[in-house]
């Protein structure tokens, strides 16, 4: 196998790290089981470039991403319309597609498990012309990145006390919106204070991550019109894990999903994998179900 990484140097947990360094380990783990490496590291706003550089190149290869989750998500954009099989290595704050593939969170044992591990086939959505890998969101969630990102951080902890910071803002004024949703065909028309829509149902873990990656379903979480004391019931009921049993949130399985905003408001955001992009009047979300190739660690392969 011959691997070739691109290295966000500017991703969370890179940016206090010898990256030198970190680049000759990756190389002597892949080496070490008898795959061809060779890597290079960029600043952030660099990229999308070197992305689809190492994309195009001739001959068969595995892309390798090493970032967050925005770094993650253009990596899989890439690796989709290329064909490139797709190695996912965690350096961010949530690294949540990391996680539905099950590839340790540790960096050293993120490169033992993908040198040892094997290509499978798992699930891409998109929403219109975007694609995403984690989730699609309207609502709270664009509301409290847009207020996280007017906060200072240079950590990973600074911007998890940013986002509690900007939770904390948003909470006393929930967004309220009416949309019209049609799911497999069904109608309806409502107001709501957010909507996620998951690349795979989530599991029953804490964090919004999918149990698989392959089911080929997406998972539709809509929650109703919150007061701030009904916001804070859901977050709590999030942080303990009992959120499927709040009755403010309706979770639907779904093949497609269309959302239609009559009153749309100048400037409206939505979030793909935790980016902020301008929300469309009309959204049309698929599941493209096994047309992502990834590189994932063997036990995966193997259940």
């Amino acid at each position: 196998m011959k691997v070739h990484a691109v290295f966000n140097r500017d991703g969370g947990t890179f940016r206090t790290m010898d990256m030198k360094l970190f680049a000759e380990v990756a190389r002597a783990t892949f080496e070490k089981h008898g795959h061809s490496f060779e890597s290079e590291i960029v600043a952030g706003k660099d990229i999308m470039k070197a992305l689809k550089n190492v994309a195009m190149e001739a001959g068969e290869h595995v892309l390798m991403a090493g970032g967050g989750d925005g770094t993650i998500s253009a990596a899989a954009d890439i690796a989709w319309k290329t064909g490139v099989p797709l190695a996912v290595l965690p350096a961010g704050t949530m690294n949540l597609f990391a996680r539905a593939l099950k590839i340790p969170l540790e960096l050293n044992a993120a490169l033992e498990s993908l040198a040892t591990g094997t290509i499978q086939a798992v699930d891409i959505s998109t929403a219109n012309e975007e694609s995403f890998v984690h989730q699609f969101s309207i609502g709270f969630q664009p509301q409290m990145i847009k207020l996280r990102n007017t906060l200072e951080f240079r950590s990973r902890w600074g911007k998890r006390l940013a986002s509690l910071r900007a939770f904390t803002r948003a909470m006393g004024n929930p967004p309220r919106f009416g949309v019209c949703l049609v799911i497999d065909g069904v109608q309806t028309e409502r107001t709501v204070s957010a909507i996620s829509i998951a690349n795979n149902p989530y599991g029953q873990g804490m964090l919004p991550v999918p149990d698989f990656a392959d089911r080929g379903e997406l998972g539709v979480y809509i929650a109703g019109r919150l007061t701030p004391v009904a916001l804070m019931k859901l977050a709590f009921t999030v942080l303990t894990g009992s959120w499927r049993n709040n009755p403010d949130v309706d979770e639907i399985p779904a093949k497609e999903v269309e959302l239609h905003f009559p009153h749309l408001r100048r400037g409206a955001k939505a979030t793909i994998d935790g980016e902020l992009i301008p929300l469309q009047k009309d959204v049309k979300i698929a599941i493209h179900a096994g047309e992502l190739k990834v590189l994932v660690p063997a036990a995966l392969q193997d259940k």
